[in-house]
């Protein structure tokens, strides 16, 4: 992240008096049990923890092909699979070269624009520590689940603009694959214009889904209130301040690659939680009726935002 030089970047949050959901019939609509399974597949014992580099994260990768390959998609350059190198660094200074693999599609819109949304989530997680495997359900099989919902509903309700899909690699690693593309932003499509993020969407005791980017952009405000005013969950704005410190999400996932670019955001997630990089966030442990909430959720809003940039 360090290095970048942000761009200006200009967009126009704009509602219609209508209301967006009622713009575009099915808005929500996705298969239920398809994402159910999505989750449960990417956060089972098998997948090891999907650590970038491991046999399990190569499963995981191997299961989402599949399920692209499935929808029929487009690819981006010449395809899904897209690798670049990293070097990690460890606590004590060692510094050890890793390839991550970062997978992305693209559905292209229906409007005459020149514009392309990116929507975006991490596959992997922390792989198996002391023995236990981090299964990472909440983080980030549900991001993905709910990439994928996305998919699903625009490949049948096509968008106005371009979207172009990334399911990252080594989020967990310092946000690797976000920044990988960032870094190579104007060769893959230099029409991009704005990122949707999910990260952590399946569990809230409080029935609480986080939208951040808002205070980086306020003329996003309204567009958030109408998406909230129709979520099946409560929708809240916040965790994007700087004076919040460690509770200011701005650069904690792959929107903030992002955002140091220029190009505005908004990330969808849930506050931590007890099961947060636990070996307890398993596929058993998730609240399945509040994950169908998020996920509907987030596709609707993916409509709203497409169908309001400008």
């Amino acid at each position: 992240m360090i290095g970048f030089k942000p761009r200006t970047r200009t967009l126009t949050a704009i509602i219609s008096a209508s209301c967006l959901f009622a713009a575009t019939a099915n808005a929500a609509d996705f298969d239920r049990d398809q994402a159910v399974e999505t989750l449960k597949v990417l956060a089972a014992d098998d997948m090891g923890g999907r650590a970038t580099g491991t046999p399990g994260n190569a499963k995981a990768r191997a299961f989402l092909l599949e399920k692209i390959a499935d929808l029929d998609v487009d690819v981006v350059g010449s395809s899904y699979e897209h690798m670049f190198e990293f070097t990690l660094e460890g606590q004590d200074g060692s510094q050890t070269p890793m390839v991550g693999t970062n997978l992305l599609f693209r559905i292209e819109g229906s409007g005459d624009t020149d514009k392309t949304l990116v929507i975006s989530a991490h596959y992997d997680h922390v792989g198996i520590q002391n023995g236990e495997v981090f299964n990472g359900a909440d983080d980030n099989a549900s991001g993905v689940a709910g990439l994928m919902a996305v998919a699903e509903n625009f490949k049948n309700t096509p968008p106005v603009n371009d979207v172009l899909f990334a399911l990252f690699d080594a989020e967990e690693m310092g946000l690797q694959g976000a920044r990988a593309f960032v870094g190579n932003i104007e060769n893959t499509d230099a029409n991009i214009v704005f990122n949707i993020n999910f990260d952590m969407l399946s569990r809230s005791d409080k029935n609480e889904l986080y939208v951040a980017g808002v205070f980086h952009r306020p003329d996003l405000k309204p567009l958030v209130e109408q998406i909230a005013a129709e979520a099946p969950v409560k929708l809240l704005m916040g965790h994007d301040d700087p004076e919040l410190g460690s509770n200011d999400w701005t650069l904690s996932s792959d929107h903030g690659p992002f955002h140091r670019e220029g190009i505005p955001f908004l990330y969808f997630g849930v506050e931590d939680h007890p099961h947060y990089h636990r070996a307890s966030d398993e596929f058993d442990t998730v609240p399945v009726d509040f994950f169908l909430r998020s996920i509907e959720t987030v596709v609707s809003a993916a409509h709203a935002i497409d169908q309001s940039l400008k």
